[in-house]
């Protein structure tokens, strides 16, 4: 027993939030003891699949000969379309994914059927056996193709504001042209992935790698034929998703689970790296043509832009990218008068889908390159043109949408980096460098980022969580998100922690399942720890408030003197240890576990009028990076990056500081290095480690200067902090126009250079060339 002050100036200082811890499985990710997919011991009988894929990227099926694979050593059995017992279809949205296909092939590499052999090398084998005649039909292949055919998997969609047409017309100064910004694979470390295991009266477990359990319990069960509750899907781990496990896991799942229920076996499938980039969707690529009204200032009078991206050949989550990149084209800054328009191209390519930013870096980067081409035009410093036309606080301030931004922070974090980087000061160093370098040319570029955080998708943005407090004091945290590695469970169980005043060593978080939270939204939009924290956060609170209520009624207080920190309780002038308050609670016959549940308030969106309130909030960021440039090879190196980003009253910042730097470390390989390509027969040739090149150790700056802003949300999300997984992506815009302004200085910066992502070594090389011929046209 202490005086009343004590306890309770212990209990305040006390916090199990905002605190820097390791993640939860970090020890096991080091000593290889973490469990995957893959690592799951293998129930006796299990057999191993493998997909047959088409070699056309546009035919019809002529005819099939299995008749080789089936003799091929260890088959056991060769699944085609009329094996299916249910629904032939894997569409998150529309239904026009095919499992396997039916008739007709749309891109190289789709399934046409299912190998089932004593192993996995058996059975990959057996599927390249197959005698398949086609009857080869046009195919598209690029987004401008299908633009200019009309061909789109969802229809267009167009959002304007004012009269963009006018001022346009009527601006003093105007910008034209065209971009084009390529795809990227996830290149998750661990591939997809699916072990299927039949059970009784018709039940099936499914051990997935997937952002989305919920998702792939739908598909399993209308595949099977069968109900929901039939099919119990778990993931306790993915290695990366980075979104192509939020949809495109469901083909994987629903292929083993069709050979595990004809053959009443487990079945595992598990795809080869150069299998699943050929049969996965990538980011997708966008094609621009924007033009841009603009005062004798460089202030925005009138913006219109027509973007279209390759879908690929069935529309995924194309609609929601292209919606996402429509909202996402004004970055961190006002347009008073727009007309922006998206397509979704439809072409014989693979299906696109999700990936890190979900269209909303595709959106923002046109913006920033258009605001990079007036900069040059009016030589001035383009960080001076994007200050210029950065949202006001309370006046332009709504967007194009509809939405006002009400926590605008963006002028205070791009001065305090501005500031921190001496980026003035490198300007200046960088200009008196390339005047005495004639072949090594710096650049340097400072970018910002506002981005929305919500499933732009309402109904999407809700979540539950399952809170058990055992007799032990121990503590048992179940919830819908899923852990691909950002430290979703390291966050929750803090949250858990923070909410009933333990230490975290006492909460542990277990493998996402279907049977435990149903119906659950994918981890996905940077939402995961917003919406599955506070689910658990309001499960915890449940307990705590049937604790206090427990205590206040032994040791004679009121609930409200009642307080829980540092593994203690604290009711009144008493101090008990958690677990023992536990065991005596138990023993009175208090309900010591509860569920919970959260759904994000105040969102709208209106799909017809593209208006409303999508986003719960925004988070801010900007960067600052210099690169180096050989102009006679195209190399460069990135030199030095600074990068600020706004995670709100940080959970974790250790955690939130990591993803920072991944995810510039990934938007950079999209921009510069991870380049996809087609060959003429629409094959992707870019479908290895060999030919695919996302960046290395060595792409890393030496100098990598990363740092949270101090803020605190001003919207009620979980304890005030905001999320991190997909806005640092936009952060590397800064290596794009660092590239193009080392580009630029060898015209003088005269010229705009011809620069697309990726900015390959050849990319860079043509753009050089470009700008030489321009600024010396007689040479």
């Amino acid at each position: 027993m202490n005086d009343a002050g004590a306890p309770l100036i212990k209990a305040a200082a006390w916090s199990a939030v905002g605190r820097s811890r390791p993640h939860e499985s970090a020890t096991l990710h080091v000593l290889g003891q973490a469990t995957y997919t893959d690592d799951i011991a293998e129930v006796a009988g299990t057999l191993h699949a493998a997909l047959g894929l088409s070699s056309k990227s546009h035919a019809n099926i002529v005819s099939i000969d299995l008749a080789p694979v089936r003799a091929s050593r260890g088959v056991v059995a060769v699944l085609t379309v009329q094996d299916i017992p249910g629904t032939n279809d894997c569409g998150p949205i529309i239904h026009d994914d095919p499992i396997l296909a039916d008739g007709k092939v749309e891109y190289v590499g789709q399934p046409v059927f299912i190998v089932v052999a004593d192993t996995h090398d058996n059975a990959r084998r057996a599927a390249r056996l197959a005698r398949i005649e086609y009857e080869e039909l046009p195919a598209i292949l690029t987004p401008q193709e299908a633009h200019a055919a009309q061909s789109y998997v969802v229809p267009p969609m167009r959002l304007a504001r004012g009269d963009a047409e006018t001022a346009f017309a009527n601006a003093p100064r105007k910008v034209k042209g065209q971009l084009f910004v390529g795809g990227q694979e996830q290149f998750y470390l661990e591939g997809q992935i699916a072990y299927a295991i039949p059970g009784e009266d018709r039940g099936m477990l499914v051990q997935c790698s997937t952002q989305h359990p919920s998702e792939m319990q739908h598909v399993v069960a209308h595949a099977l034929g069968l109900h929901s509750h039939h099919v119990v899907v778990e993931c306790r781990r993915m290695g990366g998703g980075f979104g192509g496990k939020e949809s495109q896991s469901a083909l994987w799942a629903a292929a083993a689970s069709i050979a595990a229920a004809k053959l009443k076996r487990p079945v595992k499938l598990r795809a080869d790296r150069d299998d699943d980039m050929l049969v996965t969707g990538k980011r997708h690529c966008f094609y621009y043509e924007y033009e841009v009204g603009y005062d004798d200032a460089g202030r925005i009078l009138a913006a219109k832009i027509d973007m279209v991206s390759r879908a690929g050949y069935s529309a995924d989550l194309s609609g929601p990218v292209a919606t996402r990149a429509v909202c996402h084209y004004d970055n961190a800054y006002y347009l008073s008068d727009v007309d922006i328009r998206a397509a979704c191209g439809k072409t014989n390519t693979q299906s696109n889908t999700a990936f890190r930013g979900f269209g909303g870096p595709q959106g923002a980067i046109a913006m920033e390159y258009v605001i990079d081409e007036i900069a040059r035009n009016l030589g001035v410093d383009a960080l001076d043109i994007r200050k210029l036309n950065f949202y006001g606080k309370t006046d332009r301030n709504v967007t194009p949408y509809g939405q006002a931004v009400v926590d605008n922070v963006i002028h205070e974090l791009v001065a305090e980096l501005e500031t921190s980087s001496e980026y003035r000061a490198r300007r200046e160093a960088i200009a008196e460098f390339n005047r005495t370098s004639p072949v090594l040319k710096k650049g340097l570029a400072l970018t910002p980022v506002k981005f929305g955080i919500a499933f732009n998708v309402t109904h999407l943005n809700q979540a539950g969580a399952l809170v058990h407090v055992y007799v032990d004091g121990s503590i048992m945290v179940n919830h819908g998100g899923t852990e691909m590695g950002q430290g979703i469970n390291t966050k929750v169980m803090q949250v858990v922690a923070h909410e009933l005043g333990v230490d975290v060593e006492r909460v542990r978080a277990t493998a996402t399942n279907t049977s435990k939270v149903a119906n659950t939204s994918a981890t996905a939009a940077s939402t995961g720890a917003d919406l599955n924290g506070k689910a658990a956060q309001d499960a915890a609170r449940q307990i705590r408030e049937r604790l206090a209520a427990f205590a206040a009624a032994t040791y004679a207080c009121t609930p409200d003197e009642v307080r829980f920190a540092a593994d203690t309780v604290f009711a009144g002038a008493m101090e008990i240890p958690f677990q023992h308050l536990v065991q005596k609670a138990y023993l009175a016959r208090v309900q010591l576990w509860s569920d919970g549940f959260y759904a994000t308030p105040g969102l709208s969106w209106d799909a017809k009028t593209m208006s409303g309130r999508p986003f719960s909030y925004f988070a801010y960021g900007a960067a600052v990076a210099e690169v180096v440039v050989d102009t006679l090879t195209g190399e460069w190196k990135l030199l030095r990056a600074d990068a600020l980003y706004d995670a709100g009253n940080s959970l974790n910042p250790a955690i939130d500081i990591g993803q920072v730097e991944g995810a510039f470390i990934q938007g950079m390989g999209w921009l510069t290095t991870e380049e996809l390509w087609w060959n003429a027969g629409g094959k992707l040739m870019t479908h290895a480690p060999s030919t695919y090149k996302i960046p290395g150790v060595s792409d890393c700056p030496r100098d990598f200067r990363v740092r949270l802003f101090e803020n605190r949300n001003v919207e009620d999300s979980i304890h005030r902090s905001k999320a991190v997984g997909e806005p640092p992506l936009l952060l590397p815009f800064s290596v794009f126009f660092a590239l193009r302004d080392a580009i630029s200085s060898v015209g003088g910066h005269k010229v705009n250079p011809p620069l697309n992502a990726p900015a390959t070594s050849e990319a860079i090389l043509d753009a050089i060339a470009a700008v030489e011929a321009a600024a010396c046209p007689g040479a």
